[in-house]
């Protein structure tokens, strides 16, 4: 197992206690940002998931914090949201909070620590630190939210339209649009990282 971005800049930090706060901070502003990038959302008339930029915030920050604190990012994220915090994207029939997540968008949402995890788990690995492995890490967290928000649509959201509906709801408006994203998501580890690595510690 390789060191995280976020444990290498915490062991440039200082002592325990700084880097047990650096910690703590770095996931609550995760879960922050996850909850800021539900802001930015784009109804569409042809399905009732609402495009945003939440996967690749989700991704990246598993990227950088690792397994164990990429999951809890999101677990704290989906705390908030079903505690009532307007942090889900907005939706002309639900209101925020628990009834969010039996909606359309709730499996999306529901797969997020698990994507986290797995993208954190893999750049523990090594693989945030070159491109063509780093697509591949967020490639491989973007299927666990897709499979996860198909499968809700399909078989938990009424009517229950069935998986082939689903897809057509869940999956093909916006594969093409988060391929891209995750194109462009996975160079920033690699150039955090040529950063990183070229930071004098301390400074």
């Amino acid at each position: 197992m390789q060191a995280t971005l976020l444990t290498v800049v915490c062991a440039q930090a200082g002592g325990r206690a700084v880097r047990t706060a650096d910690r703590t901070g770095a996931v609550v502003f995760v879960a922050a940002l996850t909850g800021a990038a539900a802001q930015i959302s784009v109804p569409l008339p042809f399905t009732p998931v609402p495009f945003t930029l939440q996967p690749m915030i989700v991704l990246i920050g598993g990227a950088v914090l690792g397994a164990r604190l990429g999951m809890t990012s999101q677990v704290l994220y989906l705390a908030a949201g079903i505690a009532g915090l307007p942090v889900f994207a907005a939706s002309p029939i639900l209101p925020q909070g628990v009834a969010r997540l039996l909606g359309p968008t709730g499996g999306y949402l529901l797969a997020y620590p698990l994507a986290a995890f797995i993208s954190g788990r893999l750049a523990e690995r090594g693989f945030d630190r070159r491109y063509v492995t780093s697509v591949l890490a967020m490639i491989a967290g973007l299927s666990v939210i897709f499979a996860g928000g198909v499968a809700w649509i399909g078989y938990v959201v009424p009517p229950r339209p069935g998986m082939l509906a689903a897809i057509g709801a869940g999956f093909l408006p916006f594969i093409a649009a988060d391929l891209l994203k995750v194109l462009l998501a996975a160079g920033v580890m690699p150039g955090l990282w040529w950063l990183c690595d070229r930071t004098p510690a301390g400074t």
